[in-house]
């Protein structure tokens, strides 16, 4: 496991090996069977290219109403608790006692990216966000506090976390493609992004 920092982004290169990973892709299964993968709608009418769901007492929502946090799931149900398996990777990593109330489940196709955004729908920016790859390799842009200006960018591979805090935590980030057939973990192939938020 490497660790490297890129404009306050805590990156650990590895930190999940083989084995770790395939027991997070096994438990996020078990999620999506209680709480299916659906499209988001963005606040303009048009449909993201990723699906996605959640665990935890809340998940992330988007449709014309805006993007906002919810405590069930679009079919009405409430969504799964994290995942044990996941939570370790914010210990591992936050070293914090508070624990995450979202576990936002991303999964992009090979055709699949992610605009430019700050994550703020959040009630306080004290804590971190911290993002688990697993799958097909995603370039990964970051940019500023603000929107424009110059950007940095470093290939994600499967098993890698990042954490978004302090300084960081407002910082425009996106994914501008995924890397097809990069990965054997999933067998369609694509890339599961994890994003574990405190809410409230």
């Amino acid at each position: 496991m490497n660790r490297l920092t890129l404009r306050g982004f805590e990156i650990y290169k590895g930190l999940l090996d083989v084995t770790g990973q395939q027991a997070i892709v096994a438990a996020v299964r078990e999620v999506v069977k209680s709480a299916p993968l659906f499209r988001p709608e963005t606040p303009n009418g048009s449909s993201m290219s990723v699906r996605m769901t959640a665990a935890g007492a809340y998940g992330w929502f988007s449709d014309r109403a805006g993007y906002r946090y919810v405590p069930t799931h679009p079919g009405g149900q409430r969504w799964p608790a994290i995942p044990r398996e996941i939570l370790d990777v914010w210990d591992r990593t936050t070293a914090l006692s508070r624990q995450p109330e979202c576990c936002l489940i991303n999964y992009y196709a090979p055709d699949a990216k992610m605009g430019m955004h700050q994550d703020k729908d959040e009630a306080d920016f004290q804590w971190p966000v911290v993002s688990v790859s697993l799958g097909d390799d995603a370039l990964f842009r970051i940019g500023n506090t603000t929107r424009g200006g110059k950007t940095e960018s470093l290939w994600l591979q499967s098993g890698d976390v990042v954490v978004m805090g302090g300084a960081a935590r407002l910082t425009y980030h996106g994914v501008d493609r995924i890397k097809p057939n990069t990965s054997t973990l999933l067998p369609k192939g694509g890339r599961i992004n994890l994003t574990l938020r405190i809410v409230e």
